[in-house]
């Protein structure tokens, strides 16, 4: 069996590697940006980072800044008017995993036309032409969407998020700069910093990981274990440690794919941005974060999978004798960086009301086992068991 190995042409690393841009843009021959970002980004001055860099080099660019978390079909459509009104050739994602997911979806939709309609992308396709290049320039520590294949788009009709796997939608440029992530809040910071290490340990254990990406996860978990909180306290050597440990982990999982702790995450986050949430969504990262130790305690009934877990509880220096107690360990850890990290450990502490779960449980949990991640989870599961 042949492993593939895809990765961004070229990265950097490090404070003030936001300047490469220019580098780039001007060496790639780029005439005019879209830059994709949210309006915060915008309202804060972190976006004007870049846009600064560009306009100081000259580097014709136009923003487009209706981004949001959990970007939809609809926001998607707008970006692509946006890219084709600016004439733009190239595009800059600044953000979260949402900047760059809807550049993901504009940059191939502009070049594969067929799949206007945006759903149509769901899952593994396999569309003809490179997406419009992208530079991306992440504000979070967490996704990994700069160095992925994968992006993730609502469906706000049907009140579902899809996941679109593609080769082509990768950027060709990442940019990780932590000093792009300081102004990021601690709410974010651990929730993030959670989707992060939850990428970690399910590449680590799904059914297609093997020796090159389990070196990378297993370094990434490593040094998320030890800079997370140091990140949210935002000590510069623990934003530059996360910043590095979540595209490491990206590497990884992007190749190998996840489980079914995303594959719940993306569903339920898609059911619970309204009604009883009174307008807030349930971050990605903290569904994640909740359903990790419950899905780790059903995989490992499975020996290669308990086998695995015992792997990261060793090396992260965690007590036990059998991988049973190895795992246990493993488990209490994640509750003990919940607390820490001042995340709940169940949706109801969340604020998800428990009536309107119920009611949406077992549609939750169907959609949860269509999920693109579900395939590659190391121990199979249906609707009933997943509700």
């Amino acid at each position: 069996m042949a492993n593939r190995m895809i990765l961004n042409e070229t990265s950097y690393f490090g404070a003030g590697s936001i300047s490469e841009i220019v580098t780039e843009a001007k060496k790639r021959a780029f005439k005019k940006a879209l830059v994709v970002t949210d309006p915060d980004l915008i309202k804060f001055n972190v976006a004007k980072n870049v846009t600064d860099l560009l306009e100081e080099a000259g580097l014709a660019y136009e923003i487009f800044s209706q981004v949001k978390a959990n970007p939809t079909v609809k926001v998607v459509k707008a970006g692509i008017e946006a890219f084709k009104a600016a004439g733009a050739d190239y595009l800059i994602a600044i953000g979260g995993g949402s900047s760059m997911d809807t550049a993901k979806a504009i940059g191939i939709i502009i070049n594969n036309p067929e799949y206007a309609d945006v759903t149509s992308l769901e899952g593994a396709i396999d569309t003809k032409n490179p997406c419009v290049p992208i530079i991306a320039v992440p504000t979070t520590a967490g996704t990994a969407a700069e160095v992925t294949i994968n992006y993730v788009i609502t469906d706000e009709e049907k009140k579902r998020k899809f996941v679109c796997v593609d080769p082509h939608d990768i950027p060709v440029v990442a940019i990780i700069d932590a000093k792009m992530m300081s102004s990021m809040p601690k709410g974010l910071t651990a929730s993030t910093g959670m989707d992060a290490l939850t990428h970690a340990i399910e590449g680590y254990t799904t059914l297609g990981a093997w020796e090159l990406t389990d070196m990378m996860h297993l370094k990434a978990i490593e040094i998320i274990s030890r800079s997370l909180r140091k990140a949210v306290e935002n000590d510069p050597q623990g934003r530059e440690d996360m910043a590095l440990g979540q595209y490491v982990a990206g590497m990884g999982f992007s190749n190998v794919g996840l489980g079914i702790v995303h594959s719940m995450a993306h569903k339920t986050g898609a059911a619970f941005c309204e009604g009883s949430m009174k307008g807030r969504h349930l971050p990605h990262g903290c569904a994640n974060a909740i359903y990790l130790p419950f899905v780790i305690k059903y995989n490992a009934h499975d020996g290669r999978a308990a086998e695995r877990y015992a792997d990261i509880a060793r090396m992260l220096g965690l007590p036990g004798n059998s991988n049973k107690g190895l795992i246990e360990n493993l488990c209490a850890l994640i509750d003990k960086m919940n607390d820490e990290l001042n995340i709940p450990h169940t949706l109801k502490e969340f604020g998800v009301d428990e009536a309107e779960f119920n009611a949406k449980v077992d549609e939750i949990a169907v959609n949860a086992v269509g999920d693109a991640c579900t395939g590659s989870n190391p121990r199979a599961i249906d609707p009933a068991t997943m509700a």
